[in-house]
């Protein structure tokens, strides 16, 4: 059986987080959570290392995507994603990168074409690593720090802040699928939402 050529990666998606099962599930690891609801919607695997990432490859709307997971922890997150933007050539406004967001409620959704980053360590690595904050973003709420910020994002999330945050993973998965297939004004308008 002949199968037609895989198109060429023509956006990225980064999906920050800390890897390991010590981070797993944690308010910081948002972004891996909108990873896995990708996966799933994608029907692809993130599990072939490259570009010192997990990656798989998916095809939205005739458009060849590259999902990524870096492996170097949130702070350095930039060093994989603009190693994979280089190698494939994409260009910033087609990195999308998935982030988590203290100062939005868990279960929020905000999609934004650029942006400072805002304290975030690991949009601050990318940023420098791209040369650019004009890349497009999809934060998910965690909330505000009920106490110190680093034990906050390294805290798991519970009852009702769980559900919530699964069903905006989910949001946020459909969001980015929106994004390549009809546009950044549609997906926002979409899957903006504040809870």
């Amino acid at each position: 059986m002949l199968f037609g050529k895989r198109p060429a990666v023509e956006w990225i998606f980064a999906f920050l987080g800390n890897p390991g099962p010590k981070y797993e599930n944690t308010r910081h690891n948002a972004g891996f959570m909108a990873g896995a609801a990708a996966e799933k919607l994608l029907g692809v695997k993130m599990d072939r290392l490259r570009h010192r990432a997990l990656t798989a490859r998916a095809v939205i709307d005739g458009q060849g995507v590259l999902l990524m997971e870096p492996q170097t922890y949130m702070n350095l997150s930039g060093e994989s994603v603009g190693e994979a933007a280089r190698f494939y050539k994409v260009p910033p406004e087609r990195v999308l990168v998935f982030s988590d967001e203290m100062a939005l409620p868990p279960g929020s959704v905000r999609i934004r074409q650029s942006g400072s980053a805002g304290g975030h360590n690991g949009l601050k690595s990318i940023i420098a690593h791209l040369g650019t904050d004009k890349f497009p973003r999809i934060r998910l709420g965690i909330g505000e720090p009920e106490h110190e910020p680093v034990d906050w994002v390294l805290g798991r999330f519970t009852g009702r802040d769980a559900e919530a945050m699964a069903a905006a993973c989910e949001a946020a998965a459909k969001a980015a699928v929106c994004y390549v297939s009809e546009g950044p004004d549609r997906a926002m308008s979409k899957y903006n939402k504040r809870t």
